[in-house]
This record gives C-alpha cells, structure tokens and sequence, in this order.
C-alpha cells in the first residue's frame, strides 16, 4: 500500500509539472474573461457556470458578446461548431487510449483542448511509444493517470481564474475597458508562434485574407462566421496540396 501512495504522489508531481505551464497561462486569460463577463453585466457565477459547460477559451470570450447582444441560438451554435471543429479531427488522435480510461473517457473528451493534446503529444513522443499495443500495462496506467490530472489541473486553473476575475470586477472600482483584448493578443502570439514553427502558410493567410475581406464587405456584426464557413471550406479544398508541401 505504501508503495502505491508513494506512486500516487509521483504521477500527481508529473501532471502537475506538466500542467504548470497551462495552469499559469489559463489562470490569467480566463481571469480577463471573468472581468470581461462582470463588465457585460454578468456575475461571477455565470462565468463559473459557462466554464462548467463550455470550457473553450476563444469561444467564451466569443459568447459574451453574443449574450450581450442577444443573437440567436442558431448562430451561437454553428459558431461554436466552426470554432472548435478542429478538435474533432486531432481528437482522433487519443480516442482509443479515452475509451480505455473507463469512467475517464467523457471527462477525457470534455476537456480536451489545444494546450491538453500537445501535453499528450508529448508524452508519446518523449516516451517512444510507437505501438501502444507493445506498451507495458504500468506505463500505460501512469500515462493515462497524467493526462487525466494534467487534464483535471488545466480545467479547475481556468474557473478558478474565471471565478476571480468576476468578483474583482465586482470589487474594482475603475471601468476595465479594453480588458478582453487579452484574448486577441493571446490570439496574436499564437498565430506568431504557429508561422514560424511550420513551412506552410496558406492556412494562415487564408484566415486572415478572408477576414479581413468579408469584414469590409459586411461589417464587423456579421462577417465572423461567414468568414469562418469560407476559410473552412478553402483549407478543405487545399488540404492535399498542404500536405504535400509539409
């Protein structure tokens, strides 16, 4: 027994020191969404609420502004749907190890997100674990108990920031105006990092032609999800011809 607890320990010290960078990251991002939310007239416990059921940082900060303006079911959902449907595709990736985590394997989905995936990525990799099948039953339980924690430790960082940024902007006495351009600049360095790390750059320019397009053509009430819709259906089209060239 005590050789289990010792263990435990250790896979929690691992999911943690892999997790830190996440936690960190989401802590404050989703602390600015918390104040974005309080700013929209929304309190804390809606932000806590949202997390819960929606846990995808882009779009959250996407649905304030949707709650705030009243737009309609529909459009919510196909935003949603074009937003994050990109999860559906490198979700594949580690549906067979979910489905072996048991009682994990929805809680596994849910919190999929880009930051958990390249966590999970790496541990393959790092690991040399090219035929899972060949993979000895005790790593393959430490490794499933990490990606669980890592998962677990990123999600609670993202609602306990989201829970604090509502109630300091409860608490704050000055307007935060400008507070949710921490997610566009989050945006901003994602894009920076991701140009530089690939050889290919027609996804890139892609999205930010058609937005910039579709933007002047339809106003900015209207163009995101045309936009999305259009570069979606162009990076279908292409997509041999990106493969190729990676």
């Amino acid at each position: 027994m005590a050789g289990e607890t010792v263990d435990r320990k250790e896979v929690l010290k691992q999911a943690f020191v892999k997790a830190l960078p996440i936690t960190g990251s989401y802590l404050f991002v989703s602390m600015a969404y918390g104040l974005t939310m309080q700013e929209a007239g929304l309190s804390w416990f809606w932000s806590l609420f949202t997390s819960l059921t929606v846990y995808t940082g882009a779009f959250q900060f996407v649905l304030v502004t949707f709650l705030s303006s009243g737009a309609s079911i529909l459009t919510i959902a196909l935003t949603a749907l074009f937003m994050n449907s990109r999860q559906f595709f490198y979700g594949l990736t580690f549906v067979e190890d979910f489905k072996k985590m048991g009682k994990r394997y929805p809680y596994m989905v849910h919190t999929m997100t880009d930051e958990t995936y390249a966590v999970n990525c790496s541990m393959l990799s790092s690991e040399v674990i090219r035929d899972r099948n060949a993979e000895k039953e005790n790593d393959r339980k430490r490794r499933f108990d990490i990606m669980f924690y890592v998962a677990s430790f990123s999600r609670i960082s993202w609602m306990v920031g989201a829970v604090l940024g509502g109630i300091l902007g409860q608490i704050l006495p000055v307007k935060l105006e400008g507070i949710d351009f921490c997610m566009t600049a989050l945006f901003i360095t994602i894009a920076i990092d991701q140009w530089r790390s690939v050889k290919v750059h027609l996804p890139a320019l892609a999205g930010f032609i058609g937005g910039v397009l579709l933007l002047l053509l339809i106003g900015k009430d209207y163009f995101l999800l045309p936009t999305l819709i259009l570069v979606s259906g162009l990076l279908l089209i292409c997509e041999r011809k990106v493969e190729a060239h990676e």
